[in-house]
This record gives structure tokens, C-alpha cells and sequence, in this order.
């Protein structure tokens, strides 16, 4: 009777065993961990979806470290532009990606072009991974914007060239992979990135269903990641950093100007790089001041000469600006007839709201995501607006490197530290 007595105890007992060494073989706890950063950025994540879409796990994220009111993207607000101005803490301006199209070199660099996106001679400055890696610790990256190329001849030891196809749970998988190697061969700054909201808000605009449900997604994906490293033992140990690199505003495509009403391109220009938020004009020689003088007269749009844009933009130096530059309304379109024409052929409904950004940083909408997590944050702090050069500083002070020359100074988010 003894016995049978024991029976459920000894059951509860080996049931109890048995979860433990399961647990011990499904995941490896990792106990030698170094000061680690790892940075995901959500292209298109405006700095209200984390409220406007009610999205848990960045909420919680936010909760118990450290979120800004928003973060402040470089000129002009688009995607290569200051994907690299967070990995550097230079102004566009100063590392040369200055648009997502760029003249140099005799050609026009376009981040579709993969030969050109993969040349480092386009990539100027130090980015994060190269300091780290210069300085002795290892860097990971998996499809972050500048890391396919060699900048300064150095690639991180772990990256991928760029396929949005590949599903982005494989993505988070990857990372943890990462992390689960020796001590030795483990990165400790790693960068991520993830497209849904940006693609999203662009075909619906930012205040859509789907661009909710993009959102979501992007939660979930991190939700995935935060569970890999409590799996690990480090979920408190690792510091995260969710950044975006810029908003996203609604755009009417019948609010439209056209530059070829007021200039004749192919007379007066060498060539023209377009975007609907931001046009780089190049005039033909001795047709400076004539391009310029008509531009002017252009609706929904502020055009000035290399030089005389307003300091608060931090666009005036550098070669690759064009000589003249001009920056669209919010929620407007200037380009050209033709080009207008071929990009609204498909569409149904031109009263269908759409989104866009790259448009000037004043633009609320425009506003960027910066939430972060980990021991070296103070937890539920809220900071005020700051600028997206100084993020580069943060990681460099985390991680215990010496930060190359940059355009940011870690004093002014020195509160949100430990």
C-alpha cells in the first residue's frame, strides 16, 4: 500500500525531470554573454502606429525600458538616407547616401541596382559594424541597409546580401542563431530589418487597415525574437533597440505639380533625379539661375540652391548634392507628365489615399520610432525628441567602443542610459 501510495509522487517527479532535461536539450541557456546590442529597424514604422495599431509586445518593450516621443529622421526622410545616418551618426549630408538615388562617380547610384548597393566607394564614414569589428568584438547583420558593402574594405562577419523574400521569422531565427554560437565567434552588436509597414503604408497610407495589420506583423516578429532570447536566459541581458527611419504621411496623387510645366528638361538640365517628395536638379551650364528662377514659381514646392537650404537640414555640404533641390509639400506630388502618367496607369482609383515620405523633418508625420530595452536603459522613461545621429553614440557607449568622428554628441540622450 506504501507503494502504491508513492506512485503519483514518483510520477509528478519523473514528469517534472522530464521537462527539465527536454527544456535543457531544446535550448542551451547562454551564460557568458558581452554587452550586446542588437538594432531592428521597421522601414515605414511612424512613431504613433505603436498607439494608432495598439501593438503589445513594442508597448511592453517601451514599458519597462525606454521610449522617445519620436525620433527625428535626417533630410531628406527616405529609406537609404537614414538607415545609414543611424549606423554612422552622420548626417546624410556627410556619408553620402544623401537620397535614394545619388550622383557620383559619372552614374546615379539607385538602391535597386544591387552592383552599385554592394560598392563601397558610395558608403562614406564608419559604420557601427566596422567600429565594432575595428576595435576587436564581431558584428552580424542580416539585410540592414550599407552592410552588403565593404565600407572601409570591412563587411560584418555575418551578413546576407538583401532578398525580401526571405520570410522574416527566418530573419529573427537567424539572429538567434547568431547569438547561440561560442563566445568567441558570437556577435555583439547585430542589425536587422524588416520592410512591412513601409510597403504597406506606401500602397494604402498610414492610416489603412492593412498598414494596421503590417504593424502587427512587425510586432509579432519581435514578440518571436523576445521569446528566443528567454528561451537563452538573456531576455534582460540583451539590449534591443527598435528604431524606424522615418514616417509616413497620406498622399492625394490629384494634388500634382508638374516641373516640366515650367522648365524644358531636356534643354535646361544634365539630368533630374526624382522622387514624388524630393527632385535633385541638375541645370545644363550657364542655366542655373534660370532653372532656378522658374522652379521657383512651382506649387507645392520649396526649391533652393545647394548652399542656401535652411541649416536645420544639414544639407549643404557635401559633393553629391545637386545644385538645386527641391522638397514637396506633405501629401503632394511633383514630378513630371510622363512620369505621372506611367505611374498612375495601373491604378483604379487616384482618390485611393497612398502614402510617401521623404518629405522635410519639420512634418510631424514624418516623425520616427526609437524604443529600446536592456540593461543598459532606464526602465519606463520617456525622452524628448532627439535627432537619429546620436543612436550610432548609443550603441558605441553600450557596447564600450570608441565612436568614430560622427555628427552627434551622446550628452544629449545621456538621461535615457543607466
Amino acid at each position: 500500500m506504501r507503494y502504491l501510495a508513492c506512485r503519483p509522487k514518483i510520477a509528478v517527479l519523473l514528469l517534472v525531470i522530464g521537462v527539465l532535461v527536454s527544456g535543457a536539450f531544446a535550448q542551451k541557456r547562454i551564460r557568458d554573454l558581452k554587452p550586446t546590442v542588437i538594432l531592428i529597424s521597421l522601414d515605414g514604422f511612424r512613431y504613433d502606429y505603436v498607439d494608432k495599431f495598439d501593438t503589445p509586445e513594442l508597448k511592453q518593450l517601451a514599458r519597462m525600458g525606454v521610449r522617445a516621443k519620436w525620433m527625428i529622421p535626417s533630410f531628406p526622410t527616405k529609406t537609404f538616407p537614414n538607415h545609414y545616418t543611424i549606423a554612422t551618426g552622420l548626417y546624410p549630408e556627410h556619408h553620402g547616401i544623401v537620397d535614394n538615388n545619388v550622383w557620383g562617380f559619372g552614374t546615379t547610384f539607385t538602391i535597386g541596382d544591387r552592383t552599385k548597393v554592394q560598392d563601397g566607394r558610395w558608403w562614406l564614414g564608419e559604420p557601427i559594424w566596422v567600429t565594432a569589428q575595428k576595435q576587436g568584438q564581431i558584428a552580424a547583420s542580416y539585410f540592414y541597409v550599407g552592410s552588403e558593402a565593404p565600407v572601409m574594405g570591412v563587411h560584418p562577419k555575418y551578413w546576407r546580401s538583401y532578398n525580401g523574400k526571405v520570410p522574416p521569422q527566418m530573419r529573427v531565427d537567424g539572429v538567434l542563431s547568431w547569438l547561440d554560437l561560442p563566445v568567441k565567434e558570437r556577435p555583439t552588436i547585430i542589425t536587422m530589418y524588416f520592410s512591412d509597414t513601409d510597403d504597406a503604408g506606401h500602397e494604402f497610407g498610414p492610416d489603412a487597415e492593412e498598414t494596421r495589420y503590417a504593424a502587427l506583423n512587425d510586432d509579432d516578429y519581435i514578440a518571436r525574437l523576445v521569446r528566443g532570447l528567454a528561451r537563452r536566459g538573456i531576455a534582460d541581458k540583451v539590449n534591443i533597440i527598435v528604431v524606424s527611419d522615418h514616417g509616413m504621411a497620406a498622399v492625394d496623387l490629384r494634388k500634382v505639380a508638374f516641373i516640366d510645366d515650367f522648365i524644358d528638361i531636356k534643354n535646361d538640365t544634365d539630368r533630374i533625379l526624382y522622387t514624388n517628395e524630393i527632385n535633385q536638379i541638375f541645370p545644363k551650364e550657364g542655366k542655373l539661375d534660370y532653372v532656378y528662377a522658374q522652379l521657383k514659381k512651382m506649387p507645392f514646392a520649396t526649391c533652393w540652391k545647394k548652399g542656401e537650404l535652411p541649416e536645420r537640414l544639414h544639407y549643404n555640404d557635401g559633393e553629391r548634392i545637386a545644385p538645386i533641390v527641391c522638397s514637396t509639400e506633405i501629401g503632394h506630388v511633383v514630378t513630371t507628365h510622363a512620369r505621372y502618367a506611367n505611374s498612375t496607369k495601373d491604378m483604379a482609383d487616384l482618390e485611393q489615399p497612398r502614402g510617401g515620405h521623404g518629405y522635410d523633418n519639420r512634418y510631424q508625420e514624418m516623425g520616427a520610432l526609437f524604443i529600446a530595452h536592456g540593461p543598459a536603459f532606464k526602465r519606463g522613461y520617456v525622452a524628448e525628441p532627439f535627432a537619429n545621429i546620436e543612436v550610432y553614440n548609443i550603441m558605441c557607449k553600450i557596447l564600450g567602443l570608441k565612436p568614430a568622428p560622427n555628427d552627434g554628441d551622446l550628452k544629449d540622450v545621456r538621461k535615457m542610459l543607466r
